[in-house]
Formats: structure tokens, sequence, C-alpha cells
């Protein structure tokens, strides 16, 4: 019983083995956790002013250009320039921006345009950081820990995402939104303090420099590989269609339990949690492309069991097994480009995973919120869900490439597998 149990255990190996992956999970811990205090914080205020489900929801239509634009960019950046750089630039960005936000919940009047251009640029910064964050995981740790990596780094999310949502709850009904900025600015500052003591991790030295032509070359690369397609293509689908978190400061209403906004959004971390600290299971999965077709499945019947009743308990059980089935896709997912992009491509390829992981969120937010709007909030939840369901289960069919993958056969696993075997381990 105790061997079982600890074969589920989540793997520590990266932790004990590297430095600068102990740094980024500490600093990640700390800085997303203030940013999840935001995220409840922004779209609160909005509907405070407007009380329009569609104001709320155009906060995630308004990040998706310059998501593209310059997550894209990010991409070839990241190839191109130090990563540790571009990562502490743009964590002091955030702080800036995060002090904006304050300063205009301050005002006896705070601007709706405000919270909506800082959500743009807001967008735009996690577009140029995020590829180099991503793109340093393979260069600091071996091949043989990418499962591992993509399960630790989803806890630094989840410790946010549980925390984070209760945290700003209880700021925004103690002290009011400025609470939630002022704690979101002091995790900023933290995480700077980290992030500059990481190694530097500058560009191998046959890079091409940013421009169009580099970028080509990475969306050449994906769009050859339909394995790696179909997880772009899939996670899409499941956010655009049932991502339901716009509509809950509305749900809490319906639900007559506003004291429960932030356990809405909570209880799919909760999920999320649980489903890392037993994942020790997924090392033994080597078909990741059907495990990803059958978590993002799972995850749109839980949303729609969570938008059908009015039963609290259920709501949270729903959305608890929409969190875990999200987490596990996204354990496979992560783990699918970490052991097959070269090393050389892997930034620009970490900006297009970003669009991949992001857009059907902001989307998602969007479609919700308009969904609602013209059909009900319950309908836009559970429709959302079992629209999902039809959209994976299609794309399954389409992509017997990608439904097939088996990383002991595939032939990009096993190349960089091998070729990563002749290359030093990083201390």
């Amino acid at each position: 019983m105790l061997t079982r149990l600890k074969s589920l255990a989540i793997d520590l190996t990266p932790l004990r083995t590297s430095r600068d992956f102990r740094i980024i999970m500490v600093s990640g811990l700390i800085t997303f956790l203030g940013s999840m205090v935001t995220y409840v914080v922004l779209p609160f205020q909005v509907k405070e002013i407007t009380g329009s489900y569609v104001a709320v929801g155009l906060l995630g239509a308004i990040e998706i250009v310059p998501l593209v634009i310059f997550g894209l960019y990010g991409g070839t950046l990241a190839d191109a320039i130090d990563r540790k750089k571009m990562i502490v630039l743009m964590e002091v960005a955030s702080l800036v921006l995060t002090t904006i936000l304050l300063i205009n919940s301050l005002l006896p009047h705070p601007k709706l345009w405000v919270l909506y251009v800082v959500a743009g640029i807001f967008a735009a910064v996690d577009g140029l950081a995020r590829p180099s964050l991503d793109a340093m995981i393979p260069r600091i740790l071996p091949h043989d820990q990418m499962m591992a990596a993509s399960a630790l780094r989803s806890v630094r999310w989840q410790f946010g995402a549980v925390l984070g949502p209760v945290i700003g709850g209880i700021l925004i009904t103690w002290k009011g939104v400025n609470a939630g900025y002022i704690f979101d600015v002091v995790t900023y500052a933290v995480s700077i303090l980290l992030l500059i003591r990481l190694a530097p991790s500058p560009a191998e030295h046959d890079s091409p420099a940013p421009s169009l032509s580099s970028l080509m070359e990475g969306v050449r690369y994906a769009m050859s590989r339909k394995d790696l397609m179909g997880t772009y293509a899939v996670d899409l689908a499941a956010m655009f269609l049932a991502m339901p978190m716009a509509l809950f400061p509305f749900f809490a209403d319906e639900l007559q339990a506003p004291w429960a906004l932030g356990l809405l959004y909570s209880s799919m971390m909760i999920g999320s949690v649980l489903a890392t600290f037993t994942s020790g299971w997924t090392k033994k999965i080597h078909r990741h492309g059907r495990a990803i077709l059958i978590a993002a499945i799972f995850w749109g019947a839980s949303i729609s069991l969570a938008g059908a009743t009015s039963f609290l308990p259920l709501v949270f059980f729903g959305l608890i097994l929409a969190g875990g089935a999200d987490q596990i896709s996204g354990i496979f997912r992560s783990t699918v480009w970490n052991q097959t992009i070269p090393v050389e491509l892997r930034g620009r390829l970490a900006g297009i995973e970003l669009l991949s992981y992001s857009l059907g969120p902001l989307g998602g937010q969007a479609r919700a919120g308009v969904m609602a709007q013209f059909s009900g909030l319950r309908t836009s939840i559970v429709g959302g869900g079992i629209l999902c369901i039809g959209a994976v289960a299609a794309l399954g069919a389409a992509l017997p490439t990608f439904r097939k993958y088996d990383d002991r056969t595939n032939e990009f696993a096993l190349a960089e597998r091998k070729k990563r075997a002749h290359t030093p381990e990083p201390e």
C-alpha cells in the first residue's frame, strides 16, 4: 500500500538537482499569488462600475490582440537574447502596471478605460515574458525530468490560483479593491529580488536575430508536426468553449452566495492541486495524445455538471473535477513540448504555446459573457461544456497522428532524447 502511494506522489527531483529551478519555483509561487488576487479584483471592479456581463467579458477580448502579437515576438526574443534579462525586465513592467491600477482605484471615481488599457498592456508583457521563462526549463534540467518539471511548475500556478482568489475576496470585503492591488505590488517586488539571482541564460551562439523570418521558421516547424498542432488545437477548443470564470461574479449572485465568489475561483484550482500532488502515475503513461483528449472531454463534462445545479457543494465538486482534468491535460501537453522540440527553437515554439493556452481562456471569457447576455447564465456554462465535448471528440478523430502519439516511438521524442543524452547535464 505504501509503495503504491509513493508511486502516486509528485516527483521532486528537479527541485533537488537545480538551483535555478528552485528560484523559478519560489518566485513563481509568490508572484502568481499576487497576480491571482488581481485576477479576482479586476473583473470585480469592472462589475461594480458597469454591472454588465459583456463589460466583464471584454477584459478577456481586449487581451487577445496584444497577446498574439507580443507572444509571438516574445518567442523570437527568447531564442535571441538572454532569457533571464527578459524575465526580470517584464517583472518590473508588471510591477509598474499594478501600481497604475492601485492609483486608479484610489481615485474618487476610478476610470473604466484605465482598467481595459492596463489589462491589454499586461497581456503584452506576459506575451514577452512567458516564452523566455518556458524556454529556460529544457536548458536547466535534463530530458528525463521534463514530466516532473511540468507537474512542479504547475504547483506555483495552483498555489496562487487556490489562495489568490480567496485572499482577493477577503481583501475586497475588508478594505476594497485597492487592498488587492497593494498586495500584488508587494509580491512583484519580492519576485524581482529573487529573479535577479538567476544565472544568465544567453542565446545559442548561432541563434537568429529576432525577425519575421525567424518567427516563420518556428511557425513552419509547428505546422509540420501534427502531434504538436493537436496539443494546441485541443486546448484552444476546450478553453474557448467551456471556460466559465468571467461569469463567476454573476454565478455567485445567482446562487445567492456572494460570499462564495473566491471559492468558485479556488475550486478549480483545488482540483488542479489534487491532480498535481497525485501525478506520479503520469510517468507511466506513454500515449500522451490520448491522455490529453480524455482529460479535455472530462473538463467539458465537469463544467456542464457545475453549471447545471444550484446545490453549492455539487457546483464546487464539478469545478474541482474540471480543474483536475485541465491540470492532467497541461502536464501531458508540457511534456510533449519539452521532450520533443529542439532547444534552438524552444523560445519561438514557447511563444506559440503561450497563444494556445492563453487565447482559449481569454476568448472563452468573451464567449461566456456574450453567450450569457443573449441566452442566459446557465446556458452559457452548461452549453459551453457540451460544445467542448463535441469539439474535442471531433479533433481527436481528425488528428490521428496526435491521437496515437507515444513518447516511446515518436521520432521527435527519440531524436531529442538522443541529442540531450550527449549534452552535459546542468548543475
